[in-house]
């Protein structure tokens, strides 16, 4: 909180970005909108760059010791979107409920693609959801975020971070113009679980429908909320298994075998673990060779 340059660095970004302003680009039938939001996240890895000497290790690990809080009055900001327009959640409830089982097109899409590409236990930590902060702990708590399964969450969670806003912004506005769905159902189904992805969603499908804007943020809101609460569930009970299931088919069609014991019940600290073993049985092994071979010249 007392990183002036950092608060500086901020405050420059938003004032350029909102000068810039919302830009749309007509690209066939889809229509894509350049939010500031977009503006200040390309601008912000700019200033990383080592020979600007803009932000530094400091400010960059100050900044995400703030995103936690930014983040909580943003989702409050949302919650009073919700209570105006509670009628229309409640009455688009069963919808809001099931559209988390849209959510399970990752374990779906992700796990041939990612088995394809030659990953291996990475697959199960990267493709079993979008890998935000409730699903790198349940992988952290699950298999360690050491293993191979915590690599793979914490490369799609940083890819995330980085590329999501500017990837759900595009997607929404694209999907807006090219499919025949209702802008309330668009909203819902940005609801994934993030609120920076949902928030660059919403405001491209906003720009799109002025007249929705409230609404549209509301029903992005209460699903994201929704995500947040029962998406942790459903990747416990349901996304995980079927992962692990759907891992193992895929492995067994492009290797024609299935996974190894070591590699599927192992984290790579039990691994490191087992060799360690292996190494002090060896040493025990050859201490006891030496002791032995004077006592068998002394028999002989």
């Amino acid at each position: 909180m007392t990183n002036i340059k950092l608060h500086a660095i901020v405050l420059a970004l938003i004032i350029v970005s909102e000068l810039i302003g919302t830009h749309t680009i007509k690209i066939g039938v889809g229509t894509i909108v350049l939010l500031p939001m977009l503006y200040a996240l390309l601008i912000g890895i700019f200033t990383t760059l080592k020979f600007l000497n803009l932000s530094g290790n400091k400010e960059i690990n100050d900044a995400s010791a703030l995103l936690g809080v930014t983040l909580m009055l943003l989702m409050a900001r949302y919650g009073t979107l919700v209570g105006p327009t509670l009628p229309k959640i409640i009455a688009a409830s069963p919808a809001l409920i099931l559209q988390e089982f849209g959510n399970l097109g990752t374990v779906f899409i992700g796990v041939p693609v990612a088995v394809m590409l030659g990953l291996k236990r990475e697959t199960i930590g990267a493709a079993h959801s979008i890998a935000r902060e409730p699903n790198v702990a349940l992988i952290g708590e699950r298999y360690g975020l050491n293993s191979t399964e915590g690599r793979g969450v914490m490369s799609v969670y940083i890819a995330g971070t980085v590329f999501g806003t500017i990837f759900f912004g595009l997607m929404a506005s694209i999907a807006a113009s090219a499919l025949p769905f209702h802008p309330y159902s668009l909203a819902m189904a940005a609801g994934v679980g993030s609120a920076s992805m949902m928030t660059a969603a919403v405001g491209s499908l906003s720009a799109m429908y002025p007249d929705m804007t409230e609404q549209l943020a509301a029903f992005g809101a209460a699903s994201n909320m929704l995500s947040g609460l029962d998406g942790l569930y459903m990747s416990i009970w349901v996304a995980l298994p079927v992962t692990e299931w759907l891992y193992k088919k895929c492995y067994k069609v492009k290797y024609g075998v299935s996974p190894s014991e070591d590699e599927e019940g192992l984290s790579e600290e039990d691994k490191e673990i087992i060799e360690e073993e292996k190494e002090i049985i060896k040493d025990e092994e050859k201490n006891m060779e030496a002791v032995e071979e004077p006592s068998k010249k002394e028999g002989e």
